[in-house]
């Protein structure tokens, strides 16, 4: 269960929540331009734009979970366990693997308008990296800093949707969540007024309480409201630290907590790694659930004309800067 969100001060932000009961040895992946990219059906790139991302990777190769690319294009796939559907090879279509789709459009575009033109033929087909990896059921969010799409591949085909709020999580469709947003429309940052009875008088007895029913449970649906609710309302100035610290406000109003969600016998979600990368400067920001500490890594600063993939290990330990005195043994 994840949470991803795009924002936008002076510069644009984008970044996710991965929440599961498990690691998969999760890495920063740096694919500079001239990393060969092979695709199963669709031959091969031998230059391309770079990216950078977090991503398992498996036998040479960044299998993303999130990623943007030197033009600021973002894309970020998300559980969609039960919707998601893939189909079989057809003539005359971009035919994709699900883990070739994500390095298709950011491997070649800039923006989103352009992705659209390459989205109108894809074809997302149920082909496994390896047989030790199933395919992974996923719809994506597709940013850049004017617009944002959400894309499902369910029975009926590819389905694009134009997505204003600039968020996804999970089940249900994308259409489904959007829709719910209608039974929070009275929710405001702002005092509430009294509708209930003009014969009745109510107390504002605390601040925030034009929030009530803004839902607090760690449902996918709940945290798309609750998302939506605060990215929508968030205030930041543009400087860097504030614009990134504001966003990772924004996705900390989804996290999850240890013992919250069981998924098993001592088994529980948790948010492993919360992303923020500033899609303007090529900066990847990132904290993990045992360390709140932000770590960048910058794009930029790496040598992009070359073919070697370039990773770096999460920063998983707690770092605690000390004001006085010592760590405690």
């Amino acid at each position: 269960m994840c949470t991803a969100a795009a924002y936008k001060t002076k510069d644009f932000y984008f970044g996710r929540t991965l929440d599961n009961d498990c690691s998969y040895d999760e890495k920063i992946a740096v694919m500079p331009r001239r990393f060969p990219l092979s695709f199963g059906r669709m031959g091969r790139m031998e230059e391309h734009f770079a990216m950078i991302g977090i991503a398992h990777i498996a036998k040479g190769y960044p299998l993303y979970y999130d990623a943007v690319n030197e033009k600021g294009l973002c894309m970020a796939g998300l559980n969609f366990v039960g919707n998601a559907v893939y189909g079989t090879v057809k003539e005359g279509k971009d035919n994709l693997a699900v883990y070739e789709f994500m390095p298709w459009i950011l491997s070649q575009c800039k923006t989103v308008s352009e992705a659209r033109t390459l989205l109108a033929n894809i074809n997302l087909v149920d082909e496994p990296f390896d047989a030790s990896l199933p395919v992974a059921q996923l719809h994506w969010i597709l940013s850049d800093g004017m617009e944002s799409l959400t894309i499902e591949s369910v029975r009926e085909g590819l389905r694009v949707y134009e997505n204003p709020v600039g968020i996804l999580t999970n089940n249900p469709s994308f259409e489904q969540q959007m829709f719910q947003l209608n039974n929070y429309m009275s929710l405001s940052p702002k005092n509430p007024q009294n509708h209930f009875s003009d014969r009745l008088s109510f107390d504002i007895y605390c601040k925030g309480m034009g929030a009530l029913g803004l839902p607090g449970d760690l449902s996918s649906q709940s945290r798309f409201v609750r998302a939506a609710f605060v990215k929508m309302n968030a205030v930041s100035g543009e400087s860097e630290a504030e614009s990134v610290s504001q966003f990772f406000h924004i996705l900390g109003s989804v996290e999850q907590q240890k013992g919250c969600c069981e998924t098993g016998e001592d088994k529980y979600e948790t948010t492993i790694y919360t992303s923020c990368c500033n899609a303007t400067r090529g900066i990847y920001y990132y904290t993990t659930y045992n360390n709140h500490q932000i770590t960048a890594v910058n794009l930029f600063r790496e040598k992009l004309n070359c073919a070697a993939l370039v990773i770096y290990p999460l920063i998983m330990a707690e770092q605690i800067r000390w004001q006085n005195g010592f760590p405690l043994k």
